[in-house]
């Protein structure tokens, strides 16, 4: 996740249970979600932020990547992908909306796509819900509420490699920026 961070450290995430002995699946990585969204110690020890989103990086299972995020009101991520990467997420407290793409982007070697018009999903996620995508998923997610922060627990594997970041106008949809581990560790 890239934005300019008001709390950032690492922590290992309290759920007790092993982790797989092989790689990660997205059911993994969602069972990991649901199971450390239900610490409420780790869930209220997230630092929040009225201006801008927090997090804390966790210990996912089998060398993934995962993130606990709060959420001001009104935030949210812009489009994006996490590349290579497959993924599961959750909203702990308060609820997240997340607009996707129901489409297979090229991975590389364009600038602008024209979309076709059925292709826009929606999906509400009160605390408790979640979900799991594979490799190349473009979406965005918010906080669309004017009072309430928002907290979620993300789980990546492999590790992001990168993230992409669009701009999209209607049915268009623009590459803007690539970011690295680096940008937002």
């Amino acid at each position: 996740m890239s934005v300019s961070p008001s709390s950032s450290a690492s922590r290992s995430a309290s759920p007790s249970a092993s982790a797989p002995a092989a790689t990660p699946t997205q059911a993994d990585l969602l069972d990991f979600v649901r199971r450390t969204a239900a610490d409420s110690a780790l869930i209220a020890s997230l630092p929040l932020d009225p201006e801008g989103r927090t997090w804390v990086r966790l210990e996912g299972p089998g060398g993934s990547e995962a993130w606990l995020i709060g959420w001001p009101p009104g935030t949210g991520t812009g489009w994006h992908d996490h590349a290579d990467s497959v993924g599961a997420f959750l909203t702990a407290r308060g609820e997240l909306k997340e607009n996707s793409l129901a489409a297979r982007l090229p991975t590389d070697g364009w600038k602008t796509l024209e979309l076709s018009e059925d292709v826009d999903r929606e999906r509400r996620l009160p605390a408790g819900n979640g979900r799991s995508f594979g490799q190349h998923h473009v979406h965005e997610v918010l906080n669309e509420s004017r009072a309430e922060h928002a907290i979620s627990v993300h789980a990546y594997y492999p590790p992001l490699p990168r993230i992409r970041r669009y701009s999209r106008t209607g049915q268009i949809l623009r590459l803007e920026q690539v970011e690295r581990p680096e940008d937002w560790q």
